[in-house]
């Protein structure tokens, strides 16, 4: 595997991705370029249904079907069997979705400390890292709660907290603040925000809110299946 230190965490090149239905193929991505180096806090603007979600499937390594080149830490993912691109998730890449999709039957902690202890990790340092993490979202006092115990803006703080659990060099995030209402939405970005840029990582936040994008480090915009 490649140093991401010294690599750009992401590089995409003339990305492609199509779907056909019925004897219509519609293009949804028709060449993106993009570079994002470490550290790097991007904005992907975009409207609903601009293709933001599908761009974030292909950096994500989470399904096949796209064309061009992705390059994850100086990894060429395209040329990667599956085995080699599940590796390449695990070491290098963090997911928070517009929905929490935390576990129901296991606490907050436990949500945080699962994913690293799939990495490898021994469960003393794993629930460390949890504790800290948690923490650092104002969660300090509320790691044995489940799910269902927790407010909506909670639940995306420990989405939060599990995508950055073990270190990734790049945090994918889609509209994770979507389903939150404004206020809420707000101080869950600006916690997201200071705890990716804290822990190092660089972060790909896809997001139809030019508000919330400005708070970012660089705003590429998806039109028409292609990058402006």
């Amino acid at each position: 595997m490649s140093d991401p230190l010294t690599n750009p965490v992401v590089k995409l090149a003339g990305l492609t991705r199509s779907f056909t239905q019925g004897t219509v193929t519609i293009d949804v991505l028709r060449g993106i370029d993009l570079t994002i180096q470490p550290g790097e806090i991007v904005a992907l603007l975009g409207p609903s249904g601009s293709g933001k979600s599908t761009m974030l499937q292909a950096v994500g390594l989470l399904e096949g079907g796209f064309g061009g080149e992705i390059e994850i830490a100086g990894n060429a993912a395209e040329k990667s069997n599956a085995a080699a691109r599940t590796t390449l998730r695990r070491d290098y890449l963090g997911f928070v979705y517009q929905f929490h999709h935390l576990l129901p039957d296991f606490d907050a902690r436990e949500n945080v400390v699962l994913p690293q202890l799939v990495a490898g990790k021994p469960r003393d340092e794993a629930v460390g890292r949890a504790e800290h993490l948690l923490s650092a979202l104002g969660l300090g006092e509320r790691l044995d709660h489940r799910p269902s115990q927790l407010s909506g803006g909670e639940q995306q703080r420990v989405a939060v907290a599990r995508a950055l659990a073990n270190k990734p060099a790049l945090v994918l995030a889609d509209e994770p603040t979507g389903n939150l209402d404004e206020a809420t939405a707000d101080k869950v970005l600006e916690q997201f925000l200071a705890l990716v840029r804290g822990e190092g990582s660089a972060a790909l936040v896809a997001t139809h809110n030019g508000r919330l994008a400005r708070q970012m480090d660089r705003i590429v915009q998806l039109h028409d299946g292609l990058l402006e």
